[in-house]
């Protein structure tokens, strides 16, 4: 089971939550032992009544000390504790203790002792060993960063390198393009269900608490929404998506159909991709979510190991 996500900042000042789809959101609240993001409270008021699963963090700074930062966190967020999964996001970029895992230790054992949460500790792959040191030795959860690259995606159901280490969340892009927000937004797959997410959420390790609830809805969407989510890539792509249509209760022709339907009636610019020295099929695939064989077709390549610098290739 997964879930699809955004995690947002003061960056997406007055994003609407309610549009764009998401299952969870993560909001940016605090940094340091000095700054509140100023929409954190009306982004995250907004996930909540949109039924979507909350998250919050806290930005590491390293300089007012770890106590003062797990105070100025816990002083700021005590409305959100216990509905919300905690993370803390542990960074090289002005973070004067970057390198030091035992201020990362300390930020994390202050929360787990003041609120008896274990928080999801956030960083890029690039520093994934001290990530992990510290979340095996306090028991908590990973949150890992890592990109293919900075090209606009929708949700990728199976993301590049996915499965080359462990983490509960896993953020894959920087540009990520969803409907309802015109501008870039992270995006993360939680490896969980809701259940799951709700015992990060719990205090002291309780029963999970009640999911947030969500407004009223009808059991099945319609075609025509889920052609809408198909074409923002929600669903992912090939017999993946095929397979996630049929389970459910969906017929992947029928909602091709209404996709082919809708982008021709109103049809975005197709995709290209210039090749460059080094490149390969399979890669250029992969980075689109797609497979070199449908790539080979779409360009009429007889030989999928042979293609050159400066070929332009059609992907969509």
């Amino acid at each position: 089971m997964t879930m699809n996500g955004i995690d947002i900042s003061s960056h997406q000042t007055g994003i609407n939550l309610a549009a764009v789809p998401a299952d969870f959101v993560i909001v940016k609240t605090t940094q340091g032992n000095w700054y509140v993001n100023p929409d954190a409270d009306r982004a995250y008021q907004q996930a909540k009544k949109a039924g979507k699963l909350l998250g919050i963090y806290h930005y590491i700074d390293g300089r007012g000390g770890a106590a003062a930062e797990v105070d100025y966190f816990i002083n700021n967020c005590r409305g959100y504790l216990g509905e919300a999964l905690i993370a803390v996001d542990w960074e090289i970029d002005d973070n004067t203790q970057w390198g030091n895992t035992a201020y990362l230790e300390q930020v994390v054992r202050g929360i787990i002792e003041k609120t008896g949460i274990r928080p999801l500790i956030y960083g890029m792959q690039a520093g994934y060993a001290q990530l992990k040191s510290v979340a095996d030795k306090l028991n908590c959860g990973l949150w890992v960063a890592q990109y293919a690259n900075y090209e606009p995606t929708g949700y990728q159901a199976h993301p590049w390198n996915e499965g080359a280490y462990g983490c509960a969340i896993r953020q894959y892009t920087s540009a990520g393009r969803l409907p309802g927000y015109n501008g870039n937004l992270d995006l993360n797959i939680a490896y969980m269900d809701a259940n799951a997410w709700m015992k990060y959420a719990a205090k002291n390790g309780n029963k999970p608490a009640a999911a947030p609830s969500k407004p009223a809805a009808p059991a099945k969407k319609s075609e025509d929404t889920i052609a809408a989510e198909v074409i923002a890539g929600k669903w992912g792509n090939g017999q993946d998506r095929i397979n996630r249509l049929k389970k459910a209760g969906y017929n992947p022709a029928t909602i091709q159909a209404k996709v082919n339907a809708k982008l021709g009636a109103n049809k975005p610019a197709a995709r290209t991709y210039t090749v460059r020295a080094g490149d390969n099929l399979s890669a250029i695939a992969a980075r689109y979510g797609t497979t070199y064989q449908a790539l080979a077709a779409k360009n009429n390549i007889a030989n999928p190991n042979l293609i050159y610098p400066g070929q332009v290739l059609k992907i969509d």
